[in-house]
């Protein structure tokens, strides 16, 4: 397996709220993830920081996971407690009230992989089948195209399209996505911020991941259409390459 972990400010934004990485755990298997801080006095760095430092954390202390049904219960507990963790500070301390996080992360092994999400950050896939969004937005935008109200292309242009429903700290108790899907030797995972999704289509985010480039000059490139497009907001992704040539125990990321 190898993995590239990558994230820039962007062009307007004063300071980078956006976090994440690629983890190993001590059997070797991988974390990713992506988390999108929000709201409270600039406290949203802080929201993302913490997720990030407690989910980092806990996987590297994590011995083996073995199953799906391991690697769900894991990521629903991490995830519980992140919730706990932000939701005391944002009602204990004044300039953090009302901030939160997105989140999107996988247990990586060899044969399967496991998703959880709270937000609008996604996790796309491109396996035999072909390239789609594992992840279904907590978003206010994306209820009214599952309702019938607007169109996906309304959905690109709609003036609030970045409203979220669902965010790490924002309420006492959140229940997150988690879904576990089989993966093979070729595979390819997508985790980014919106500050990607939004401005580089499902085509070209295809297009990108199936040229020859390695994945660390591919997220570079990915960066910086999204800057060159305006990049109005932080950009943070993470690839993850199925392969059989990394040697064991050595991160790429």
């Amino acid at each position: 397996m190898k993995g590239q972990f990558s994230t820039d400010q962007g062009r307007v934004r004063n300071h980078n709220e956006d976090a994440g990485g690629l983890f190993i755990n001590n059997a070797n298997q991988y974390l990713s993830l992506i988390a999108d801080g929000m709201g409270g006095h600039q406290a949203g760095d802080v929201a993302s920081q913490m997720a990030l430092s407690i989910i980092e954390k806990e996987w590297l202390e994590t011995d083996e996971v073995t199953n799906p049904e391991e690697a769900e219960q894991w990521l629903k507990s991490i995830i519980h407690k992140v919730n706990t963790k932000i939701y005391e500070k944002s009602i204990s301390q004044k300039e953090c009230q009302g901030m939160g996080t997105t989140v999107v992360m996988t247990i990586c092994t060899p044969d399967f992989i496991t998703i959880a999400h709270v937000g609008d950050s996604r996790c796309y896939m491109i396996n035999e089948k072909g390239f789609s969004q594992i992840t279904e937005d907590h978003s206010l935008v994306n209820e009214l195209v599952r309702s019938g109200q607007i169109t996906h292309e309304d959905a690109e242009h709609h003036p609030r399209k970045n409203v979220i429903l669902k965010a790490l700290g924002t309420e006492e108790v959140i229940h997150p996505d988690i879904r576990t899907i089989s993966w093979e030797l070729g595979n390819m995972i997508l985790l980014c911020s919106d500050g990607l999704s939004d401005k580089v289509s499902t085509s070209e985010l295809q297009s990108f991941l199936e040229n020859d480039k390695s994945i660390e000059e591919t997220a570079q490139d990915f960066i910086a259409l999204a800057n060159e497009r305006g990049g109005e907001d932080n950009i943070s992704l993470v690839i993850v390459h199925h392969e059989s040539d990394t040697k064991e125990g050595e991160p790429t990321c």
